[in-house]
């Protein structure tokens, strides 16, 4: 009796502890976002991102090891929120209306997050080059368009093909109307709109689109 008390403290401990981790830790990422956008690459020094943060850059050291993995750590956290993003997008029963309900989230996600989509797409930080393992798992991240596709192609929308071709088609149609858009060259989203859907129109089914 007297032994499960303090290990259910000591795991509520715990719990809590790395509850508190997880927020110091995605101030850390939020804070060096913020200065990447607001003064550039060259303010991602430890000790600013430490001060502006109201921490020790032992801290960040500990938790990020070095000024490179700082920037993966921002480079996956990026990626991440885009898939969350994307999965809180309500499922559909028409597959196809799925597919192209989860266009604009995207679009949103861009823009919303210009901190993290510099890194993530526009090497923002000079010299930083993401590992194959970190590639990996960013593509991952966006893994639910290729699911929606596959849906698309059971339910006879799209010629079946290899989802991963055409969620890479529509991706790369996305990121070159976001990436005008954030130039200033595009107004509104009906440029990416429009670029998307055609890719999408691309590989529909003839017969089942005429209906």
């Amino acid at each position: 009796m007297t032994s499960s008390a303090p290990r259910g403290l000591q795991g509520a401990y715990l719990v809590g502890e790395r509850a508190s981790q997880d927020q110091l830790r995605t101030r850390l990422l939020d804070v060096a976002s913020q200065l990447l956008v607001t003064i550039g690459p060259e303010s991602l020094s430890m000790r600013r991102i430490a001060t502006e943060a109201g921490c020790s850059t032992t801290v960040i050291y500990t938790m990020f090891g070095s000024k490179e993995g700082l920037a993966e750590a921002l480079y996956l956290e990026g990626f991440e929120r885009f898939r969350r993003r994307l999965e809180a997008v309500p499922s559909r029963k028409d597959a196809l209306e799925h597919l192209i309900a989860l266009g604009p989230v995207y679009r949103e996600a861009a823009l919303d997050e210009p901190g993290y989509y510099a890194l993530m797409f526009e090497r923002a930080i000079p010299g930083f080059v993401p590992s194959e393992r970190a590639r990996t798992l960013a593509r991952a991240a966006l893994n639910i368009i290729d699911r929606v596709i596959a849906d698309c192609i059971s339910a006879g929308y799209i010629v079946p093909t290899q989802p991963r071709k055409i969620a890479d088609a529509v991706w790369a149609a996305a990121q070159g109307a976001i990436s005008l858009e954030r130039a200033g060259h595009l107004r509104d989203s009906n440029t990416y709109d429009t670029v998307t859907y055609a890719v999408i129109s691309r590989y529909l089914v003839v017969d089942r689109h005429r209906s």
